[in-house]
């Protein structure tokens, strides 16, 4: 697959939007059903902090954090999670430029989407109005507690950055704070170019938090070292509130 030619496609209207909401898609070998209210209520409590079940069905269930306001200038509403009920899942829609671009899961990539037929979907609503580090926080616990609601998850799906990881690998970090989205909700793309010995690396995915997502254009480097500088100039940027300026350089 790293062989492969790809054209960049400069009018994609369909990428993410600054902003849009935080989508999780939870794959699974077989239907799952939605876990019962109280369950539900009080895994999500424990991770997210206090809330209220507002909706609860098989189709849809939806929770108000309240500890999250959102406030814009004809009121404020608490932050809204909500989980989806299990429906089919079609992996052939992945094409192979994304593929390309999921390096924590290269070798189940295939089987996963040849495996999983179903999903089951999560966003968060209203929440582009929180500051970045608080919607960050909230979208990392917010996963915390699906992946303890389902434990018959094979793998986790973020399309806002187009991220694929294996289950255990969500159950089982030991990340800490707005890291916890730096790992799941962003992404470091990397790309050769065709015809020179340039290189290309970005991010995607902070723009899900009004944040500046980052482009690297080298050669002669080591690009692990660079990708590595990414992750951690997006870690920074979360974490102090994007204070890097026009014309500033970073170490």
């Amino acid at each position: 697959m790293g062989e492969e030619v790809f054209q960049q496609n400069r009018t994609d209207e369909d990428g993410p939007r600054p902003g849009g909401p935080f989508l999780i898609q939870m794959l699974f070998k077989e239907p799952v059903a939605m876990p019962d209210q109280a369950t539900m209520t009080a895994v999500i409590q424990r991770h997210v902090g206090a809330v209220d079940c507002f909706c609860h069905d098989d189709k849809t269930a939806g929770f108000a954090a309240l500890d999250h306001i959102a406030e814009f200038k004809d009121g404020k509403a608490p932050v809204q999670l909500m989980v989806m009920g299990c429906t089919s899942f079609e992996g052939e829609g992945f094409d192979a430029f994304l593929m390309s671009q999921m390096w924590d899961c290269q070798e189940d990539r295939e089987r996963i989407f040849r495996e999983c037929q179903y999903q089951v979907v999560a966003i968060d609503m209203l929440a582009a109005a929180l500051p970045a580090l608080e919607r960050a926080n909230l979208d990392a616990d917010f996963l915390d507690a699906l992946a303890e609601l389902y434990p018959t998850c094979e793998a986790f799906y973020f399309q806002n950055c187009g991220k694929l990881f294996l289950v255990e690998d969500v159950r089982t970090h030991q990340i800490k704070g707005p890291d916890r989205f730096i790992r799941f909700g962003v992404n470091v793309r990397f790309f050769n170019i065709q015809d020179t010995e340039d290189m290309l690396i970005d991010t995607v995915g902070m723009s899900t938090l009004f944040l500046p997502d980052l482009q690297y254009h080298f050669h002669g480097m080591d690009p692990n070292w660079v990708v590595n500088h990414a992750y951690n100039v997006a870690s920074y940027i979360l974490e102090h509130d994007n204070p890097i300026q026009d014309d500033e350089t970073i170490d």
